[in-house]
């Protein structure tokens, strides 16, 4: 693991929702250089809405996210891309309609020229050297856990230091969510790529991670190192009560 005593992340007191409805409710977390930080809890209790908030796809109605020590309010998507922060959302979502290539290229349309864009995909694909027999193949046609790498490719293809990832085992069967998992270990210990996993296979998820937040209503209830929850099933179903 790179050196964690750097916060490449801070979320201070942040508070968001949708409409009047609000739902995070003063978070509280940091992610350091070089780690693996999942974030779990029961469904609706605000860690998609977190990611959403800090890549700036919804509002934040108060408190500050800073990367690097900056201010992040005020940046859209797109800067932060630039930035080198990129977030995947739930069920590997891509162009379904559009072939791989096709999907790899949009996913750099902000490379600043050709050039940059083709050395993005060179790297994305020798880290999924899979989908180099899939280029002209439509996205619809991948199997499930094509589709997440696809995903996590498009990623990638601009060189993200922070990846924003929200439950990449949506919808893969138990062993592909361990394959998952395996490719974020790697990218984090071969390519220095932090991570912000959202996840619902908790017990999985512990097994990479190198902290752990627990949200619930909305709330940070537990911060730490995953062993404790390993070591500790009470504690585990705790935090979840």
């Amino acid at each position: 693991m790179a050196d964690i005593m750097t916060p490449i992340l801070e979320v201070n007191a942040l508070i968001a929702g949708y409409g009047k409805k609000q739902v995070l409710n003063g978070v509280d977390a940091t992610v350091f250089s070089g780690e693996i930080v999942s974030l779990i809890g029961h469904n609706g209790a605000g860690k998609s809405t977190l990611l959403r908030a800090i890549f700036g796809l919804i509002p934040v109605w108060y408190g500050q996210v800073h990367l690097d020590g900056e201010p992040l309010l005020s940046a859209r998507p797109s800067a932060l891309l630039r930035a080198g922060v990129a977030y995947v959302p739930q069920g590997g979502r891509v162009f379904s309609d559009m072939t791989v290539r096709e999907n790899l290229e949009i996913a750099g349309i902000t490379a600043p020229d050709r050039g940059q864009l083709e050395e993005g995909l060179d790297r994305a694909l020798g880290i999924f050297p899979a989908l180099k027999q899939r280029l002209c193949q439509r996205a619809e046609t991948l199997s499930g856990g094509e589709r997440q790498m696809l995903a996590l490719a498009n990623a990638l293809i601009l060189s993200p230091r922070l990846l924003l990832l929200d439950e990449p085992s949506l919808g893969l069967a138990l062993p592909l969510v361990k394959d998952a998992l395996k490719c974020i270990q790697r990218l984090n210990r071969d390519n220095g790529v932090t991570f912000l996993v959202v996840e619902q296979k908790v017990r999985e998820v512990l097994e990479i991670c190198h902290r752990v937040y627990c949200l619930k209503l909305g709330q940070v209830v537990y911060e730490g190192a995953p062993q404790e929850l390993k070591e500790n099933p009470d504690k585990l179903r705790q935090v979840f009560l």
